[in-house]
């Protein structure tokens, strides 16, 4: 393998970890409002016992949330944010591994980076607008003090999640069939470009299996009673991302679909991504939560080993065929030489933190975890 090729392999892991990690991110932000919130009661071997002796300790006040000392309720308070409170360990730093897919690009692939970025911007800009609106929604929701409060800041996290999954899936959607590039080899997209059947079909199916990948990992890491809706929510999210998917299938059989340079590469990568997909909606099913996560996973990372797959050697493919291929976006050889020796301190650590991240907050939320939004 030459060092080219490694470089591109390891753009694609962090591309495909972000995927992975930040997909269940997203779909969690976008199930927040239907796992738990106001709807949920607790049972009565859930209250504390002053709310058994004295009423007036399990009344909560007018216009907010309960504070303490005024009787909490906690099956209620913790299925409220069941969503947010199986991801906030991992929240932020599973960005992580965004920061460094771009790292890569800017100093691996250069030339990549100066039409890709500039090309598909207007995507990119919303992908950056949903994760500062979902962030910052997320951290300042718990500060709310009315109900109509929360629920503006709980529109803005789903919408936060929402809005980066479906961008991020327009934009596998446009890769794979391919960018309008000018002689001068940029490009430029426009509505038309975006609105069209299956690259809209690539962006629901990306939304419904960021959200099925999510609801995977709140069934993980929730309560039982929590859990068992999530999965639910899962089947049913992972059975309509199949169906877009199909749409998605069935038009570029028709010719208005993706355009392959690797038919056969991009042939078992799609069957493989089928394959996970049903096996995430049997595992849901049938109950069988880390076979369904597990499944969600490499349906989440499949997309980014299509493109690379089905492409090379072409990183930026054209509608009308060819593009940048893989010895024109790259850096020159010495610089490659260098990032090397940085990205073998570097890529290990990333590993190792999360690996210690996982272990350290692994187990369902409840006691033994903090709740932090």
């Amino acid at each position: 393998m030459s060092l080219q090729t490694a470089w591109l392999a390891l753009m694609g892991l962090m591309l495909a970890g972000y995927f992975v990690l930040g997909g269940y991110d997203y779909g969690a932000q976008m199930l927040h409002p239907f796992l738990g919130d106001r709807h949920d009661r607790t049972s009565p071997h859930d209250r504390t016992p002053q709310q058994g002796r004295n009423p007036q300790l399990g009344r909560e006040p007018q216009g907010g949330g309960p504070s303490e000392g005024e009787g909490i309720r906690p099956g209620r308070a913790a299925d409220r944010n069941a969503a947010l409170d199986a991801i906030a360990p991992f929240f932020l730093g599973n960005e992580v591994w965004l920061v460094a897919f771009a790292g890569v690009m800017f100093g691996a692939f250069p030339h990549l980076e100066g039409s890709l970025l500039s090309g598909l911007y207007p995507l990119f800009v919303a992908i950056l607008t949903g994760l500062v609106l979902g962030n910052a929604a997320v951290q300042l929701r718990r500060r709310s003090r009315g109900a109509r409060a929360r629920r503006v800041w709980g529109a803005l996290i789903a919408f936060g999640g929402a809005l980066p999954a479906l961008c991020w899936g327009l934009v596998v959607g446009l890769l794979l069939h391919g960018v309008p590039r000018r002689a001068d080899g940029s490009f430029h997209i426009g509505p038309g470009d975006v609105l069209t059947p299956f690259v809209m079909a690539c962006g629901l199916t990306t939304i419904l299996l960021f959200a099925g990948h999510g609801a995977g990992f709140v069934a993980l890491r929730a309560r039982p009673a929590t859990a068992a809706r999530a999965g639910e929510l899962g089947a049913r999210l992972l059975r309509a991302a199949s169906a877009t998917a199909l749409l998605a299938l069935l038009l570029t059989l028709l010719g208005a679909g993706a355009s392959m340079t690797n038919r056969e590469a991009a042939a078992i990568v799609a069957a493989a991504l089928a394959a996970s997909l049903g096996a995430a909606w049997w595992s849901f099913t049938t109950g069988h939560l880390v076979r369904a996560f597990a499944a969600t996973c490499c349906a989440t990372a499949l997309p980014v080993l299509l493109l690379g797959a089905g492409h090379y050697p072409y990183l930026l493919a054209s509608s009308a065929g060819q593009g940048l291929d893989i010895g024109h976006a790259v850096t020159d050889g010495a610089t490659l030489k260098i990032l090397s020796v940085f990205g073998v301190l570097v890529v290990p650590t990333i590993l190792a933190y999360q690996a210690w991240n996982w272990w350290a907050f692994r187990g369902r939320t409840g006691r033994r975890h903090p709740s932090y939004f």
